[in-house]
């Protein structure tokens, strides 16, 4: 009986080219699924969305604890000073300032959400590129002009995406 089966396998394999084509496809249909699984864990050039542990909405998000030097219901004025009221609102607390929306054209919400981010940066992430009075620095220098704000929410906000 596998005398008999091994005589139709040898003339199959004899009779029969398509079996070698079967086995080509099979080959390169398996190194097509191992090139592109090792793809798909780079993205390449695809855009990916940077949502690091160090921007405004991660912070926003609450997804870590807030240090107890800025508690979420800090208002703005207090923490940045006064000059802060000049801009926004008395009662706004620094976890409505980073979780704000509307920081596409305003760029002193923007330099707000920034600065936010950076504050909670400089007492949770050991190594951090601005010391806290410094990032309280920045923010007052931006609020002088909307050239200056753009300018300091820029410095701030590569801080925050090169945090880790």
């Amino acid at each position: 009986m596998v005398k008999k089966i091994q005589n139709l396998r040898a003339k199959m394999v004899k009779n029969s080219p398509s079996l070698l084509t079967h086995q080509l496809i099979h080959l390169i249909i398996l190194f097509c699924f191992i090139c592109c699984s090792s793809m798909a864990a780079t993205p390449g050039y695809v855009f990916t969305r940077h949502r690091g542990h160090c921007t405004p909405q991660y912070w926003g998000s609450r997804r870590e604890e807030w240090p107890r030097t800025v508690p979420q219901k800090s208002t703005v004025s207090k923490v940045f000073g006064s000059r802060a009221i000049e801009r926004f609102r008395s009662d706004l607390t620094l976890l409505e300032a980073a979780t704000r929306n509307d920081d596409v054209e305003n760029a002193y919400v923007r330099l707000l959400k920034q600065s936010t981010a950076a504050l909670l940066n400089c007492y949770t992430r050991v190594g951090y590129s601005y010391k806290a009075w410094e990032v309280k620095s920045l923010f007052l220098l931006g609020l002088v002009s909307e050239t200056d704000a753009v300018h300091q929410a820029h410095l701030l906000q590569l801080a925050n995406d090169a945090c880790n």
